[in-house]
């Protein structure tokens, strides 16, 4: 592996002209396909195998032009103080509202509140649905703009009048200042850690160019796949942090290289086959932790985490052939390791090459040399104390409440939190989640008896504000009956309703043979949460197991991968905690702009499984590589702890800043999800950065000595031999020697 990346990266130095019109080839080509290709339409959400689907997709059969799929949207209305919607001049309002809200060429029915009895008990509020024969997002903008017009007419007539529902998605509050402080602040760190900023320009750049292939490349396919906003904004996020570090570590490597005296393209090629072996099984473990997303059976999830994966190998190709050629063209521009820089004035360093009358012994030691001499003096104390406070940290996971946002969760500033609010002030929270009962009464022989018997059994259920008739469909074997729950749609009362529910349908199919299925929004949000908590623990060991094999071959050692899961576990529960400590308890919730707590979005465990997994492997190969590379060459394993430090310490610890900069800058959007994602990556990153990979994990090197490195000799025998210390390296050097040698001793002979 190193042989092969050394004449890589020597190969991208030498033909850096080709290199870089290529990569500039595909990120034009990509950008002419992105700007070329149909708007994406909407992105399907199904749930294959659960109840709620399978609800769905009957009413699709059994009800052909209901368009069970159509958008809907709620027009809530509310009367001036002092008045009611029964009002005349109100009632004449609402009733003109209803007229034109049924005029567009998309909508299927407008229900008119006061022949359906949609008016609360005060009469102060009054809502009118309306359906629609396409998805919400797929919806032509004269719709959308009929539907706004005709509110703001009855606004002016001096109703307060809100909107909700899918038809009219809330715009979220872009990130870009939020994205754009992150990568400044990136930028910071590459100049304090590179020196130049020539030096600390090239990962930026490749960065950049690698995630606007991978983003281009999903809006161009967006629409032929299905493809959401929710999946660039991931390949955004996930692209540019590891992009960065990527490229970052073959920089870094590179100065120290140039700093023992080599040339230019001899510095590239050691980095490439030594940083950038690292760099090879680190984006390696991400794409596994990310295209794993697949065994859940979510396809919006597959569809995220394979092409988040895509944009990974972009970044490891970039880092691997761009990095390299971009190098050479910076030249002399880009410093050895060390050396005096005209922006931040560092001097050379003491006893290095430049300076030969000096021993190395009298350079000053580093601050990760200074940390890692502390910890190895200290195993015991350090690991206790990270053990016991990322433990600490990780107690409120144990209160994790599953959901998904709905309208409740939306800013204030959107219509469509505010007509939450007043559905939930003029008809109890539950009219926000309405549930749809289905019977399927084709086998029953009293299809009529059937659907009496669940209407019955559901009004005896707790937590239930009303109950609809059933509505039959043409061929009169299914039925549809609508449920108000007393509890909002993300409390766990409601999903307690939807399995009563289920149970008592279960009963009714024993007398009947009529099946029942409960669906609707709020029913698919249960049974998403449930088939991810079911999906959790298999995918997890699929991840980790699959990786561990990996770390396997790379460290060749048992112990050293079982630490890294072990940590990684560790890390992702104490993040864990922390979200559920923001986002559900509201601690420091208004310091990040988080306007209404509540249920932990459903997929964020197995989401940040699967993503801080990946990143975690980064650090870990990075950091564990350089300290088995000294044990490789004789030092033991204390003094490899401390020489591995001494030369990436510095540059893990830059990585991980730069990575905990990028994703914060996502928690300045006015997406929860989003900010969400944002806020616990970041966090994630800090806590397996900063305490496991910094302080854990030297702190069990320590206590193990030779041990961390066992491997049984039949297993060792077993393994492919990936040389990701660059022992292939040395074997070239000494090669290369020896030919020196014997052409001077031919040369003397002919002498």
């Amino acid at each position: 592996m190193a042989t092969f990346l050394y004449k890589l990266g020597r190969l991208a130095f030498r033909r850096r002209h080709f290199v870089a019109l290529l990569w500039v080839a595909l990120l034009t080509l990509a950008g002419v396909g992105a700007a070329s290709a149909p708007a994406a339409g909407s992105s399907s959400f199904s749930i294959p195998g659960t109840e709620a689907q399978k609800a769905f997709d009957l009413l699709e059969q059994r009800y052909p032009g209901m368009s069970a799929d159509g958008g809907t949207a709620r027009v809530v209305f509310k009367a001036p103080d002092g008045e009611k919607m029964t009002d005349a001049a109100n009632k004449a309002t609402v009733e003109k509202t209803v007229e034109e809200l049924g005029d567009g060429s998309e909508v299927v029915s407008v229900s008119d509140p006061f022949t359906t009895r949609a008016v609360s008990r005060d009469g102060t509020v009054a809502y009118a649905s309306v359906t629609y024969k396409v998805p919400g997002m797929e919806l032509k903008d004269s719709s959308k703009e009929a539907l706004e017009t005709a509110a703001h007419k009855a606004q002016d007539a001096g109703l307060t009048v809100e909107m909700g529902g899918d038809a009219l998605q809330a715009e979220p509050e872009t990130a870009a200042t939020g994205e754009i402080i992150g990568l400044a602040l990136a930028a910071v760190v590459l100049v304090v850690t590179l020196g130049s900023l020539v030096a600390a320009g090239l990962p930026l750049l490749t960065a950049i160019i690698g995630v606007g292939i991978g983003v281009s490349t999903i809006t161009a396919l967006a629409d032929a796949l299905d493809l959401g906003d929710t999946t660039s904004t991931l390949a955004l996020m996930i692209g540019l942090a590891v992009g960065i570090d990527y490229a970052l570590f073959i920089v870094s490597r590179y100065r120290s290289e140039l700093a023992e005296g080599r040339e230019r393209e001899e510095a590239v090629g050691r980095a490439v086959g030594t940083a950038g072996s690292a760099v090879v099984f680190a984006g390696l473990t991400v794409v596994i932790a990310l295209a794993g997303l697949a065994v859940v059976n979510v396809p919006m999830l597959t569809k995220m985490g394979l092409a988040a994966a895509g944009t990974v190998v972009i970044a490891v190709l970039i880092a691997l052939t761009m990095v390299p050629a971009l190098l050479g063209y910076a030249g002399r521009r880009v410093r050895p390791a060390g050396e005096k820089g005209k922006l931040l004035g560092r001097r050379k360093a003491k006893g290095s090459a430049t300076d030969s009358g000096k021993e190395s012994a009298v350079v000053k030691p580093s601050m990760g040399t200074r940390w890692a001499s502390f910890v190895v003096r200290r195993p015991v104390a350090v690991l206790l104390f990270g053990v016991v406070g990322l433990g600490a940290i990780a107690v409120p996971a144990t209160q994790l409440e599953l959901g998904l946002p709905d309208d409740g969760s939306q800013p204030t500033s959107t219509t469509q939190r505010r007509a939450y609010d007043l559905l939930s002030e003029g008809f109890g929270p539950g009219f926000n989640g309405p549930l749809m009962v289905v019977v399927d009464a084709k086998d029953s022989a009293s299809p009529q008896e059937a659907a009496t018997a669940v209407t019955d059994g559901i009004k005896g259920l707790k937590d239930v504000v009303t109950v609809t008739p059933a509505t039959f469909n043409k061929a009169g074997d299914t039925a549809m009956i609508t449920v108000i729950p007393n509890s909002k749609p993300s409390s766990t009362q409601t999903e307690d309703l939807v399995h009563a529910i289920r149970d008592e349908g279960a009963g009714v199919t024993a007398d009947t043979d009529a099946k029942v299925l409960v669906t609707g929004a709020t029913a698919m949000n249960i049974d998403f949460s449930q088939k991810l908590t079911d999906a959790l623990l298999p995918y997890l060991a699929l991840v980790v197991g699959l990786a561990f094999l990996l770390l396997i071959v790379i460290f060749r050692s048992i112990l050293v991968p079982l630490k890294a899961a072990l940590g990684f576990l560790l890390s992702v529960l104490a993040a864990l905690g922390a979200v559920v400590a923001v986002f559900q308890w509201g601690w420091l919730a208004g310091l990040i702009g988080v306007e209404e707590t509540g249920p932990i979005m459903s997929m964020m465990p197995i989401f940040m499984v699967g993503v801080v997994f990946g990143l975690a492997m980064d650090y870990e190969v990075f950091l564990v590589t350089r300290i088995r590379e000294a044990y490789v060459h004789g030092e033991n394993p204390n003094q490899a702890v401390v020489t591995g430090f001494k030369y990436s310490a510095r540059v893990v610890a830059a990585a991980a800043a730069i990575m905990m900069a990028v994703f914060a800058g996502f928690i300045g959007s006015g997406e929860s999800m989003i900010k969400m994602i944002g806020f616990g990556l970041a966090i994630a990153v800090l806590f397996d950065a900063f305490v496991v990979r910094m302080a854990i994990v030297p702190a069990i090197l320590a206590l193990l000595g030779d041990k961390a490195w066992w491997l049984p000799k039949w297993l060792d025998r077993a393994l492919p031999n990936v040389d990701v210390e660059g022992e292939g390296l040395r074997a070239h050097d000494d090669a290369a020697k020896k030919s020196a040698e014997d052409d001077e001793d031919r040369e003397l002979v002919r002498a």
